[in-house]
């Protein structure tokens, strides 16, 4: 099978913190994986672009890739096109006669605020994406109920996560030497003993931050510490609720850091947090940073929402709360507190199941699969590694 990949989110060669996120990590992985697949022949257009700059860039972009996916049709070149998100799914309006006539389908994977975004002129258009494609692919049942809602006809849907390259981190380490080269990668200190939470994400409303520092953490005893990394337009209410409860020795915005940093947060610290609440137009469509904390061997405590309800299996990789539970995001956390024991059995489990369950090799399989029945032929499987 002939496919090409589409996508305005990969970061610039050699600057992969320029431009990162949820969506911008699955799309620069699954290109990887998908290069990995036998009798997948990819062929690839993408825009390489830091965050500031993608939304002038973009559009630029759009016009040469329509240019070029209208050649590669009429020549025969390519069997389907995959795009990254419903942003390059867009050119499946203008395209739709060009490449029906030359027997090239299309599908779109679906993230969650790009089918949500509430913009009238843009949810006015969203079906117009999804009447020109061959099949969408939501990242949870969630998004996929949300491209429903908005006019995806049922028989075009197909859910498939996202993924994670278990190469990513090193192998998990005793909790004592992980916790230390915590402290050694981004400086400071905790008390002996202390339980540290964490979360990773752009700060934004929908993430929970700020309402987890203002209602939880005044509940959990003064050695429970939590750790953000990340930035964005939520940080000042953030910071307001530290001030508002007195925080500041508890609580540490790390800001946004390095790939080497990210690890050992992940695999110093004791806990990972997903405090997400609803917010109108701004879905969570999967969740990957929960996949990473399970690779890093965290468990999770989750809200109880949208596409988070996809990667959280209670009891394997951690625990859903009901969003907005102040007590019971405090209850299943002081569990771990009081004991350590089930805390780093809780560690394994997590990241045992992430291996099991996510690796991209498997995903990436189902996208094949999915793909190859919507363009109606066959691929070969790849052999697993006999090691």
């Amino acid at each position: 099978m002939r496919l090409l990949f589409v996508s305005h989110s990969f970061p610039p060669a050699g600057r992969p913190l320029s431009n990162v996120g949820g969506m911008q990590r699955v799309a620069t992985e699954l290109h990887a994986a998908l290069r990995r697949q036998p009798g997948l022949t990819l062929e690839s257009l993408v825009l390489r672009a830091s965050w500031d700059t993608t939304h002038l860039k973009t559009p630029p972009f759009l016009a040469r890739a329509a240019w070029q996916i209208r050649r590669m049709a009429r020549a025969g070149a390519i069997d389907a096109v995959l795009f990254s998100s419903m942003v390059t799914a867009s050119l499946a309006v203008p395209l739709r006669r060009v490449l029906a006539a030359a027997g090239v389908r299309t599908a779109a994977i679906v993230h969650g605020r790009d089918v949500t975004l509430p913009v009238r002129p843009y949810q006015r258009f969203v079906p117009r994406v999804f009447d020109a494609l061959d099949a969408v692919l939501p990242v949870s049942r969630a998004t996929g109920a949300a491209c429903l809602e908005r006019g995806l006809a049922a028989e075009k849907l197909h859910v498939v996560p996202n993924g994670i390259d278990l190469n990513r981190f090193a192998p998990l380490n005793d909790p004592a030497t992980m916790r230390r080269s915590l402290l050694e990668a981004v400086g400071g200190d905790l008390p002996e003993g202390a339980l540290l939470l964490c979360s990773v994400g752009r700060q934004v409303e929908r993430k929970g931050f700020a309402w987890f520092v203002d209602q939880v953490m005044p509940l959990l005893p003064a050695d429970v510490h939590y750790w953000l990394a990340g930035d964005g337009p939520e940080a000042g209410a953030i910071e307001a609720a530290i001030d508002r409860r007195g925080l500041q020795e508890r609580v540490r915005l790390l800001g946004r850091v390095s790939e080497a940093a990210l690890e050992q947060l992940y695999r110093g610290a004791d806990l990972f947090v997903m405090p997400n609440i609803p917010v109108p137009g701004d879905m969570e469509g999967f969740g990957v940073v929960m996949l990473e904390a399970g690779l890093g061997g965290l468990p999770v405590i989750a809200a109880r929402l949208e596409g988070i309800q996809d990667v959280v299996a209670e009891g394997k990789n951690g625990h859903l709360v009901e969003s907005g539970d102040a007590w019971g995001f405090s209850e299943a956390i002081m569990a771990y507190y009081d004991d350590r024991e089930a805390l780093q059995e809780a560690s394994e489990r997590a990241a045992a199941y992430v291996r099991d369950t996510f690796s991209w090799q498997a995903v990436a399989r189902r996208y094949v699969d999915t793909l190859a029945a919507v363009v109606g032929t066959s691929v070969p499987v790849l052999e697993p590694d006999p090691a």
